[in-house]
C-alpha cells in the first residue's frame, strides 16, 4: 500500500511461511498506515518479529511499524518514539514514549516519520557497526 492507495506489487524472494528468522541478523519494521496494521495481524509475522527481539538482534522501526512490537509483547519497559497516533498504544503496552526523531534503546531504533530520515538511517548504521553476526556470510 501507499499510504490508503494500492501500490505497486512487488515479488517477494521468499513468502515469510517459509523464512527462517534466525538465519536474519536484524528486521525493519517498515511505516505507513495499512501495511503494518496488516503486519500485526498475522501471526506468522508477529511470531518472526518476536524472534527478532527475543534474541536482543537489531530492530528497527519507523512510523506505524511499532505496531507489530506491541503485538509481541515487545514494548514494555522500553523507551521509543513513532507516529504521534501510537503514542497512547505504546504506553499502554508498557513504553514510554518520547517525541524525538530518534531514540536507541538497546538493540532498537525507533523514528517518528520519513522526515527522520537522516537520523533514523544514521544509527542503524551504528547499531549495525556493533552487531554480531548471527551467520557467516557465503
Amino acid at each position: 500500500m501507499n499510504h490508503h492507495e494500492k501500490g505497486d506489487r512487488i515479488k517477494v524472494d521468499l513468502e515469510l511461511s517459509k523464512a527462517n528468522a534466525s538465519q536474519y541478523d536484524a528486521i525493519l519494521l517498515q511505516g505507513g498506515v495499512a501495511n503494518p496494521n496488516t503486519l500485526r495481524t498475522d501471526k506468522n509475522a508477529v511470531e518472526f518479529v518476536k524472534h527478532f527481539t527475543d534474541a536482543h538482534k537489531p530492530v528497527f522501526a519507523i512510523c506505524h511499524g511499532p505496531w507489530t512490537l506491541i503485538e509481541a509483547d515487545a514494548v514494555r519497559g522500553k523507551t521509543m518514539t513513532s507516529w504521534p497516533s501510537l503514542h497512547t498504544d505504546l504506553k499502554n503496552a508498557g513504553a514510554e514514549w518520547v517525541d524525538k526523531c530518534v531514540v536507541v534503546h538497546g538493540n532498537l531504533v525507533t523514528s517518528r516519520n520519513p522526515d527522520d530520515l537522516p537520523d533514523f538511517n544514521r544509527e542503524i548504521v551504528a547499531l549495525l557497526g556493533k552487531a554480531e553476526p548471527s551467520r557467516k556470510a557465503s
